[in-house]
């Protein structure tokens, strides 16, 4: 999986206009006695052409905060922006063209189709949009993540880091301004989370590529520029050119 160089799918040149940001952001789930605020006035941007990874103790709000910042959940109050367009003014004709074109996803879970095959998962927003696949930037995928043998299989019929790698394509496939990934190595072995972290951090470094990466795991977030540190639904600190060792050591600080 090494990148050569950039490929017909390369993203546009860096501007001064983050790829996401978030103003008072506020999640509350429940009532009345069982309320629970998820998100508790986080400001935060996270800049293009770069890779930032979002760590916190368990229900801190990492996986909240990136589901209302990419258009998956309302946030009760506060704004939320990818580029310029501001999330909470979109109807949903509006709210899914902008998930099909600016935002890709990556999970945990994979969330292929069963049914496809491998190319099918791959080109399914393409599908569903109704628009021609770039075969060449298809292609340009296939080749750097290492699946072209894999795309007449269906997920079962791959292992968990070929999966993750065909999701991976699936998320890259409409060269979206900005991917959201939510622990995207969670259910990887050792080997394979390298290989796919390596893929994202050079997706960041020779395609102008933002990628935002929730994430448990200090080894992980060491491939990021930047890690934003949650506690508690607040923005609790950050840090620029992490290390395995300098995250362990600020995670320390909260509790986790």
């Amino acid at each position: 999986m090494t990148i050569t160089e950039p490929g017909p799918g390369a993203a546009p040149a860096s501007s001064a206009l983050p790829a996401a940001r978030a103003i008072d952001l506020v999640k509350i789930y429940g009532k009345d006695l069982a309320i629970v605020r998820a998100l508790d006035g986080i400001d935060v941007e996270f800049q293009r052409g770069q890779f930032t990874a979002v760590m916190g103790p368990s229900g801190s709000g990492k996986s909240t905060l990136m589901h209302c910042m990419a258009g998956l959940d309302t946030p009760t109050s506060g704004r939320t922006f990818v580029g310029d367009r501001e999330i909470g003014l979109l109807d949903d004709a509006g709210l899914t063209e902008m998930r099909r074109h600016q935002v890709g996803f990556v999970f945990q879970s994979f969330n292929l189709v069963p049914t496809l095959t491998a190319e099918e998962n791959i080109t399914l927003p393409a599908d569903l949009a109704r628009v021609e696949v770039d075969r060449p930037w298809f292609d340009y995928l296939v080749e750097q993540l290492g699946i072209r043998d894999r795309l007449s299989h269906r997920p079962n019929e791959m292992s968990g880091g070929q999966q993750q790698r065909v999701a991976c394509a699936r998320a890259l496939i409409g060269r979206p301004d900005l991917i959201f990934a939510d622990e995207p190595t969670g259910n990887l072995d050792s080997n394979s989370s390298a290989e796919m972290l390596a893929f994202l951090r050079r997706s960041v470094d020779e395609l102008g590529q933002s990628i935002v990466m929730v994430t448990h795991d200090a080894r992980g977030a060491a491939y990021a520029d930047r890690v934003v540190f949650l506690a508690d639904g607040k923005v609790v600190g950050e840090l620029l050119s992490p290390t395995a060792d300098s995250v362990l050591e600020r995670m320390k600080q909260f509790g986790s």
